[in-house]
């Protein structure tokens, strides 16, 4: 994070940080580089330093120093997806015979990531309960790269206690890496609590309107970050001049998306406790949540995702799911209007019959924008 920006506030930072003005033209947006190459004067003459925009375009690097001052670290990095940017850093990170420990309720794209496509070229990993430090010290050994958290976790909202499971890295030797895509920034900081790295989807709160796809990684150290921006140009999955453009367009109603989000996924979570027809929420909002203090502690606030359990098994589940009409059944989440998924059968299908199964009668939202009497109303009728 530039010093410019290093005395100001999230909501600030989040306008300004990367959006300078064009300086031909005065535009206040960052334009969108829609080119491949450019100009060069004479041999090896950069202007700027861009030279062909796998390497480097002005609208991902507008994104990419924005995603810095956001989460408060060195270097910032956009990619095609959130699966690119963490297949980026574990090809990074890890050569094979290494270990990684991976939460036992891990985002199923993930799973699939490491079980799937990076165990085959050598790369082990164990399963830990990342709220239990005693379960993550456990997992750890003398082959251990990395620890990968969620916090809240995708689908079954586990909360970790960061700073906690960065003192078990520290103390062996390992890096931290935190998917902080169901926060967002505004809500979590994992960079302060000793994280090493951070994820994003930005497909989800960051971009926020369900209209772009794309990925990040914000490194604390430089130097872990140049690692990573060689590793990303020569790796070459990076996101888009257009892309990064809707992205940062996204970020700048952030602190106010994230505030609405949280406050009407709190109303929901409550009515939903009383509905005789749900037998356990989890959100972290909730004071009977597990996580719920640390979640105090580490959040700003608790977020827009919520999962809940129905009577009846998994066809109550997948009824609940094709009966709701303002939320949409859809997969993906954290844009402006609310959401409603079968994890089992649809984001979370690739755990099946691992570790991380998660349950059949298990209901995940992503609760929107919209005015919140309209959703608890549609709810109530999906319900039954």
């Amino acid at each position: 994070m530039s010093d410019q920006h290093s005395h100001q506030s999230f909501e600030t930072r989040a306008i300004h940080a990367g959006n300078t003005a064009d300086p031909l033209t005065g535009a206040v947006v960052p334009p969108i580089y829609q080119v491949s190459t450019y100009k060069q004067d004479g041999v090896g003459g950069l202007r700027g330093g861009y030279e062909y925009s796998r390497s480097a375009n002005p609208t991902r690097t507008a994104l990419e120093e924005n995603l810095a001052a956001l989460e408060g670290g060195r270097r910032g990095l956009a990619f095609a997806s959130g699966l690119a940017a963490e297949d980026c850093l574990l090809r990074t990170l890890l050569v094979p015979g290494d270990h990684v420990v991976i939460p036992n309720d891990a985002y199923g794209g993930t799973f699939r990531l490491f079980a799937k496509v990076v165990q085959r070229w050598g790369v082990d990993f164990s399963v830990a309960n990342t709220s239990d430090i005693e379960s993550v010290r456990g997992a750890v050994n003398d082959r251990t790269k990395l620890i990968w958290v969620e916090t809240p976790s995708n689908p079954l909202l586990g909360i970790t206690d960061i700073e906690a499971v960065a003192g078990v890295a520290r103390q062996a030797g390992v890096k931290l890496v935190v998917d902080n895509t169901f926060a967002s920034p505004y809500l979590q900081q994992p960079l302060a609590l000793g994280a090493d790295v951070v994820v994003h989807s930005l497909t989800k709160y960051m971009g926020g309107h369900s209209d772009v796809v794309g990925g990040a990684l914000v490194t604390a150290d430089e130097a872990l970050g140049e690692e990573l921006a060689y590793h990303q140009n020569a790796m070459g999955a990076v996101a888009g001049p257009f892309d990064s453009w809707i992205v940062l367009r996204g970020i700048k109603t952030l602190a106010v998306r994230m505030d609405r989000h949280s406050e009407n996924a709190t109303k929901i979570a409550e009515m939903l406790t009383q509905h005789p027809k749900v037998t356990q929420v989890l959100y972290p909002g909730l004071p009977e949540h597990p996580g719920h203090e640390i979640a105090a502690k580490q959040m700003r606030s608790f977020g827009g995702m919520i999962s809940f359990r129905v009577q009846g098994g998994e066809e109550a589940a997948v009824e609940v799911c094709n009966r709701a009409q303002l939320f949409t059944l859809g997969e993906s989440l954290g844009g402006v209007e609310s959401l409603i998924e079968h994890p089992g059968r649809m984001t979370h299908a690739s755990v099946a019959g691992s570790a991380l199964e998660v349950p059949a009668d298990l209901v995940r939202i992503s609760v929107g924008i919209e005015n919140v009497d309209d959703l608890l109303a549609d709810l109530r009728q999906a319900l039954g």
